[in-house]
């Protein structure tokens, strides 16, 4: 278990109780977590990856807890992407590989009169897989993403202020990798999968029946009144947080009705250069980001099937997605479970709630539940 929280790694038994803290914030453990927060990917047989972005780094840790070796990212520039910053956490396709969305960032440079860049922010990002083994890199497919404008400017006083204008309501895609090793790239669009082998053969299986909802011009606009009410309650108990208000601008896509969405928020770096030599200068003083949403007009005009971050792949080589809800619906969310061939084999929803952790085979899954500030684990069975 990835405690992100509290930076650790734990490692529990069958009957969910813990066995050994693998790696730890403090100086209990040999292996430090780390200053920022890691991620936890299936590896070869019982292994698992630890990865440590912040010393670009993976730890391979056997069954019993214990840290067999420690290997370097393959590529030190993407170590965010493969935690999963934005884009969801990297998978391994069980031979060699490594498969993660590219998402390497944006810059906002400085001109040479002192004059911030607006950034161009792409609406796609590249799925790669790159081999431990050869450390070789190839792009497998592109998904859709969340499309921000951003605005930078300068006042007289050298305050620079940013604004930010986004889209709560995304038409995504999005990608997992399998347990046979297949990469499969969920569409939004048109609500299909398009796989890629783990040889590389590339095929696509037909639309998915999904009770697609028409967004009327009215209620495109009460869902974003709605939506900016619900931000400004948001910013009132979290003052003085602008990135967590940028991630709630950007997580809040749901539509009319209920549900709930998935951003990626991107990273923004400033950086500055001396004009004299090649010397770093002094940030300069910054306001918080003005967030504010892209017009009704702008929206679809069918709510999206679901939100980025809203795809599970199981043990068993299905696909789990939670769907939007078309109508509001009691209890917990519901997920459309598709096979390898592309097709909705079974609808599940959660308990009321409840919230999907992780899998184990047989149709076994791990559910998270809030308790205060704890996160309780419970194990479950489909049947």
């Amino acid at each position: 278990v990835n405690d992100a929280t509290h930076r650790r790694v734990l490692l529990l038994d069958s009957t969910m109780k813990l066995i050994t803290v693998v790696a730890d914030s403090t100086s209990s453990t040999a292996n430090a977590y780390g200053p920022r927060s890691g991620s936890l990917i299936a590896y070869r047989g019982d292994s698992t990856l630890f990865v440590d972005a912040a010393s670009l780094s993976m730890l391979v840790i056997d069954p019993d807890g214990k840290i067999a070796r420690v290997m370097s990212v393959p590529r030190s520039q993407d170590a965010m992407s493969i935690v999963g910053l934005g884009g969801g956490p990297a998978g391994y396709d069980g031979v060699s590989k490594l498969v993660y969305r590219a998402f390497p960032g944006v810059q906002m440079r400085m001109s040479g009169s002192g004059m911030p860049t607006s950034p161009a922010v792409a609406d796609t990002a590249a799925i790669v897989r790159v081999d431990l083994v050869t450390r070789k890199v190839d792009t497998l497919g592109f998904v859709k993403i969340p499309k921000t404008n951003t605005q930078i400017n300068r006042s007289d006083d050298g305050k620079i202020s940013i604004a930010v204008e986004v889209n709560p309501l995304p038409v995504v895609d999005e990608w997992v990798v399998t347990s046979d090793g297949s990469v499969a790239f969920i569409r939004g669009r048109d609500y299909h999968v398009d796989w890629v082998g783990p040889d590389g053969t590339k095929s696509s299986s037909p639309k998915i029946d999904f009770d697609w909802k028409r967004l009327s011009d009215e209620q495109k606009v009460e869902f974003l009144d709605s939506l900016k009410i619900q931000r400004e309650r948001f910013e009132k108990a979290n003052p003085g947080n602008p990135a967590a208000a940028l991630g709630a601008a950007l997580g809040m896509g749901a539509p009319p009705g209920g549900g709930g969405g998935g951003g990626g928020a991107p990273q923004i770096r400033l950086e500055t250069r001396s004009m004299t030599g090649g010397g770093a200068a002094a940030a300069p003083q910054m306001s918080s980001p003005v967030i504010s949403y892209v017009p009704a007009s702008d929206l679809p005009d069918y709510q999206p099937p679901f939100f980025m971050g809203q795809v599970r792949a199981d043990a068993d080589g299905n696909i789990w997605v939670h769907t939007t809800p078309t109508k509001p619906t009691p209890g917990g969310p519901v997920y459309d479970i598709i096979d390898k061939t592309g097709a909705v084999i079974e609808r599940v929803q959660l308990p009321e709630e409840r919230s999907l952790v992780g899998f184990g085979s047989g149709g076994v899954v791990f559910l998270g539940h809030r308790d205060g500030a704890n996160m309780k684990i419970e194990r479950a069975r489909m049947r």
